[in-house]
């Protein structure tokens, strides 16, 4: 393991333990807001209005969405408190700000494609929510590589996710 590497996983050095943990919990608490906006959307037209859809021949089983979210939420947290544990030894504040925003952008998605059921908007929004992840990991390369790492599946899952979205836009 190079030196930079080891620093990545070495703990801000003026946060004890305390401070580690309650950040790890906000990042959590940030993203399982995320999550609920977005359920909170989707949840009420899967079994009306997203049922009624015609979807491309590649959509996963309904079943497989929470799973693949929940862990995608998970490393999301992961990998933004590890960038904040860089924070005092390079600049933080720009890469997480690029987290928020993908974040909210995340949480949009889902209130544009299930709650406004406007499928051609939602794929133009996940196209900048993909832009914005890519940004995202590119600056958290800059402060932690396993940090930027966490975030690939997040991307490839993004990747399918505007597939999905434009195949729905052109089917109906």
């Amino acid at each position: 393991m190079s030196e930079m590497q080891t620093m990545d996983l070495a703990p801000r050095p003026t946060s004890g333990p305390a401070a580690q943990v309650a950040a790890f919990v906000a990042f959590l608490v940030a993203v399982a807001v995320a999550g609920a906006i977005g359920s909170a959307a989707t949840l009420p037209s899967i079994p009306t209005w997203y049922a009624g859809l015609v979807k491309p021949g590649f959509t996963p089983p309904n079943w497989l969405f929470p799973p693949a979210w929940t862990a995608l939420y998970v490393l999301m947290a992961v990998s933004a408190w590890l960038v904040w544990r860089q924070g005092g030894r390079v600049p933080v504040r720009g890469p997480l700000a690029a987290w928020g925003i993908q974040l909210a952008l995340n949480a949009l998605w889902s209130v544009l494609f299930f709650g406004l059921h406007r499928p051609g908007l939602a794929l133009v929004e996940i196209l900048l929510l993909w832009a914005a992840v890519a940004w995202t990991l590119l600056s958290f390369r800059a402060v932690s590589r396993p940090a930027a790492w966490l975030l690939v599946p997040y991307l490839l899952w993004l990747s399918y996710a505007v597939a999905l979205n434009a195949g729905v836009w052109l089917l109906n």
